[in-house]
Protein backbone atom coordinates (compact mmCIF):
# COMPACT_ATOMS: atom_id res chain seq x y z
CA UNK A 1 0.00 0.00 0.00
CA UNK A 2 2.80 2.24 -0.01
CA UNK A 3 2.86 2.64 -3.08
CA UNK A 4 0.98 5.08 -5.84
CA UNK A 5 -0.78 4.12 -8.91
CA UNK A 6 -0.44 7.38 -10.99
CA UNK A 7 0.25 5.90 -14.73
CA UNK A 8 3.53 7.33 -15.21
CA UNK A 9 3.85 10.06 -12.53
CA UNK A 10 6.83 8.98 -10.51
CA UNK A 11 6.00 8.32 -6.95
CA UNK A 12 8.07 10.60 -4.17
CA UNK A 13 10.54 8.84 -2.30
CA UNK A 14 9.30 9.65 1.64
CA UNK A 15 10.59 8.87 4.88
CA UNK A 16 7.80 9.07 7.59
CA UNK A 17 9.20 9.72 11.79
CA UNK A 18 6.31 8.95 14.14
CA UNK A 19 6.39 9.15 17.66
CA UNK A 20 2.87 7.78 18.44
CA UNK A 21 -0.49 6.78 17.57
CA UNK A 22 0.23 7.60 13.64
CA UNK A 23 -3.15 8.92 12.79
CA UNK A 24 -1.47 11.32 10.01
CA UNK A 25 0.71 8.66 9.17
CA UNK A 26 -2.88 6.86 8.44
CA UNK A 27 -4.04 9.56 6.62
CA UNK A 28 -1.32 9.81 4.14
CA UNK A 29 -1.49 6.30 4.18
CA UNK A 30 -5.02 6.29 2.83
CA UNK A 31 -4.08 9.38 0.49
CA UNK A 32 -1.77 7.04 -1.29
CA UNK A 33 -4.13 4.01 -1.49
CA UNK A 34 -7.58 5.88 -1.97
CA UNK A 35 -6.69 9.15 -3.66
CA UNK A 36 -3.91 9.01 -6.17
CA UNK A 37 -1.30 10.88 -4.00
CA UNK A 38 1.89 10.65 -5.98
CA UNK A 39 4.17 9.06 -2.94
CA UNK A 40 5.65 6.22 -2.01
CA UNK A 41 6.24 5.52 1.84
CA UNK A 42 9.81 3.97 1.83
CA UNK A 43 9.86 3.30 5.67
CA UNK A 44 8.50 5.01 8.80
CA UNK A 45 10.48 5.06 11.46
CA UNK A 46 9.64 6.03 15.23
CA UNK A 47 11.62 6.65 18.35
CA UNK A 48 9.57 4.33 20.70
CA UNK A 49 9.44 1.26 20.39
CA UNK A 50 5.66 1.14 21.60
CA UNK A 51 4.41 3.50 18.80
CA UNK A 52 1.06 2.43 17.83
CA UNK A 53 2.24 3.95 14.27
CA UNK A 54 4.69 1.33 13.55
CA UNK A 55 1.84 -1.26 13.54
CA UNK A 56 -0.36 1.13 11.20
CA UNK A 57 2.98 1.03 9.19
CA UNK A 58 3.49 -2.97 8.98
CA UNK A 59 -0.28 -3.33 7.94
CA UNK A 60 0.38 -1.75 4.58
CA UNK A 61 3.66 -3.23 4.44
CA UNK A 62 5.51 -0.27 4.69
CA UNK A 63 8.89 -1.44 6.31
CA UNK A 64 9.13 0.05 10.38
CA UNK A 65 12.00 0.92 11.95
CA UNK A 66 13.28 2.01 15.14
CA UNK A 67 15.66 4.23 16.93
CA UNK A 68 15.17 4.87 20.61
CA UNK A 69 16.30 7.83 21.82
CA UNK A 70 16.78 6.60 25.46
CA UNK A 71 19.86 4.00 24.33
CA UNK A 72 21.90 6.75 23.10
CA UNK A 73 24.03 8.88 25.36
CA UNK A 74 23.26 11.79 23.70
CA UNK A 75 20.93 13.94 21.05
CA UNK A 76 23.97 14.31 18.85
CA UNK A 77 24.81 10.32 18.88
CA UNK A 78 20.97 10.02 18.11
CA UNK A 79 20.24 12.48 15.07
CA UNK A 80 23.60 10.75 13.21
CA UNK A 81 21.97 7.41 13.85
CA UNK A 82 18.65 8.15 12.99
CA UNK A 83 20.39 10.41 10.03
CA UNK A 84 21.88 7.21 8.94
CA UNK A 85 19.10 4.88 8.38
CA UNK A 86 16.32 7.66 7.16
CA UNK A 87 19.48 8.19 4.12
CA UNK A 88 19.60 4.14 3.67
CA UNK A 89 15.58 4.69 1.77
CA UNK A 90 16.88 7.74 0.60
CA UNK A 91 14.18 9.74 0.69
CA UNK A 92 13.63 12.94 -1.51
CA UNK A 93 10.96 14.26 1.56
CA UNK A 94 11.34 13.74 5.29
CA UNK A 95 7.50 13.60 6.94
CA UNK A 96 7.10 14.59 10.67
CA UNK A 97 3.94 13.21 10.88
CA UNK A 98 3.72 13.28 15.51
CA UNK A 99 7.25 13.10 15.86
CA UNK A 100 8.06 14.50 19.32
CA UNK A 101 11.95 15.07 19.31
CA UNK A 102 13.79 18.55 19.00
CA UNK A 103 15.62 18.37 15.79
CA UNK A 104 19.12 19.48 16.22
CA UNK A 105 20.68 22.51 13.89
CA UNK A 106 23.35 19.80 11.78
CA UNK A 107 20.05 17.35 11.22
CA UNK A 108 17.84 19.90 10.12
CA UNK A 109 20.61 21.31 7.60
CA UNK A 110 21.13 18.01 6.31
CA UNK A 111 17.77 17.69 5.00
CA UNK A 112 17.11 21.77 4.64
CA UNK A 113 14.19 22.35 1.84
CA UNK A 114 12.89 18.79 2.02
CA UNK A 115 11.90 18.39 5.61
CA UNK A 116 7.82 19.14 6.53
CA UNK A 117 5.95 19.55 10.07
CA UNK A 118 2.26 19.46 10.74
CA UNK A 119 1.70 21.53 14.57
CA UNK A 120 -1.29 21.61 16.12
CA UNK A 121 -1.94 25.17 16.04
CA UNK A 122 -2.11 28.27 13.82
CA UNK A 123 1.62 29.34 13.85
CA UNK A 124 2.87 31.70 15.12
CA UNK A 125 0.39 31.13 17.80
CA UNK A 126 1.44 28.54 20.62
CA UNK A 127 4.86 26.73 19.47
CA UNK A 128 5.96 24.06 21.31
CA UNK A 129 3.39 21.68 23.17
CA UNK A 130 0.11 21.29 25.05
CA UNK A 131 -1.22 23.64 22.17
CA UNK A 132 -4.98 22.86 22.93
CA UNK A 133 -5.15 23.89 26.18
CA UNK A 134 -2.93 27.15 25.89
CA UNK A 135 -5.84 27.96 23.13
CA UNK A 136 -8.72 27.16 25.62
CA UNK A 137 -6.45 29.37 28.51
CA UNK A 138 -6.14 32.63 25.77
CA UNK A 139 -9.87 32.21 24.71
CA UNK A 140 -9.21 32.42 21.56
CA UNK A 141 -11.41 33.03 18.83
CA UNK A 142 -9.75 30.38 16.56
CA UNK A 143 -7.66 27.69 16.98
CA UNK A 144 -6.10 25.07 14.15
CA UNK A 145 -3.26 23.19 12.38
CA UNK A 146 -0.48 24.20 10.38
CA UNK A 147 2.40 22.67 7.73
CA UNK A 148 5.42 23.95 7.75
CA UNK A 149 8.62 23.56 6.05
CA UNK A 150 11.54 22.74 9.15
CA UNK A 151 14.03 24.83 10.07
CA UNK A 152 16.46 25.12 13.43
CA UNK A 153 14.33 27.13 14.76
CA UNK A 154 11.57 25.30 16.98
CA UNK A 155 7.88 25.18 14.90
CA UNK A 156 9.03 27.98 13.32
CA UNK A 157 9.76 27.32 9.60
CA UNK A 158 7.80 28.69 6.92
CA UNK A 159 4.06 27.88 6.91
CA UNK A 160 2.70 26.04 4.11
CA UNK A 161 -0.89 25.83 4.61
CA UNK A 162 -3.23 26.19 7.52
CA UNK A 163 -6.86 25.32 8.39
CA UNK A 164 -8.88 26.46 11.25
CA UNK A 165 -11.76 25.54 13.49
CA UNK A 166 -13.48 27.56 15.69
CA UNK A 167 -13.67 27.59 19.68
CA UNK A 168 -16.95 26.12 21.30
CA UNK A 169 -18.05 27.08 24.66
CA UNK A 170 -18.35 23.67 25.63
CA UNK A 171 -14.84 22.94 24.48
CA UNK A 172 -12.21 20.93 26.47
CA UNK A 173 -8.90 20.20 25.16
CA UNK A 174 -9.86 16.80 23.97
CA UNK A 175 -12.70 17.74 22.01
CA UNK A 176 -10.75 20.65 20.85
CA UNK A 177 -7.84 18.10 20.23
CA UNK A 178 -10.13 15.80 18.09
CA UNK A 179 -11.47 18.72 15.92
CA UNK A 180 -7.75 19.52 15.21
CA UNK A 181 -7.04 16.24 14.55
CA UNK A 182 -9.30 16.01 11.66
CA UNK A 183 -7.84 19.03 10.00
CA UNK A 184 -4.84 17.78 10.09
CA UNK A 185 -5.65 14.42 8.09
CA UNK A 186 -6.60 17.04 5.17
CA UNK A 187 -3.90 19.52 5.14
CA UNK A 188 -0.81 17.24 5.23
CA UNK A 189 -1.61 14.66 2.55
CA UNK A 190 -2.60 18.01 0.37
CA UNK A 191 0.78 19.53 1.16
CA UNK A 192 2.97 16.43 0.89
CA UNK A 193 0.90 16.17 -2.81
CA UNK A 194 2.12 20.05 -3.93
CA UNK A 195 5.50 18.64 -2.84
CA UNK A 196 5.49 15.92 -4.97
CA UNK A 197 3.91 16.82 -7.94
CA UNK A 198 6.63 20.10 -7.71
CA UNK A 199 4.19 22.41 -7.14
CA UNK A 200 5.62 23.39 -3.64
CA UNK A 201 9.37 24.16 -4.34
CA UNK A 202 11.87 25.80 -2.04
CA UNK A 203 14.76 28.25 -3.54
CA UNK A 204 16.98 30.25 -1.31
CA UNK A 205 14.75 29.52 2.10
CA UNK A 206 11.52 30.85 0.47
CA UNK A 207 8.58 28.43 -0.54
CA UNK A 208 7.36 29.01 -3.98
CA UNK A 209 3.72 27.58 -4.83
CA UNK A 210 3.49 27.38 -8.41
CA UNK A 211 6.26 29.35 -9.13
CA UNK A 212 4.94 32.00 -7.12
CA UNK A 213 6.22 33.08 -3.74
CA UNK A 214 4.09 32.20 -0.50
CA UNK A 215 4.49 35.01 1.83
CA UNK A 216 1.13 33.64 3.67
CA UNK A 217 -0.13 30.52 4.51
CA UNK A 218 -2.57 29.19 2.45
CA UNK A 219 -6.21 28.42 4.28
CA UNK A 220 -7.69 25.37 3.56
CA UNK A 221 -11.25 25.09 2.93
CA UNK A 222 -10.74 29.35 1.95
CA UNK A 223 -8.67 29.60 -1.07
CA UNK A 224 -8.87 29.10 -4.94
CA UNK A 225 -5.80 26.95 -5.18
CA UNK A 226 -6.59 24.05 -6.99
CA UNK A 227 -5.89 20.70 -4.90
Amino acid sequence: MSKTNRGSTAALPVVVLISGSGSNLQAIIDAIRDDGLPVEIRAVISNRPEAYGLVRARAANIPAEVIDHTTFSDRSEYEAALQQLIDQYAPALVVLAGYMRILGTAFVKHYQGRMLNIHPSLLPDFPGLNTHQRALDAAVAEHGASVHLVTSELDGGPVIIQATVPLLPDDDATALAQRVQTQEHQIYPLAIRWFAEGRLTVRAGELLLDQKPLHQPIYYGQTTVSP
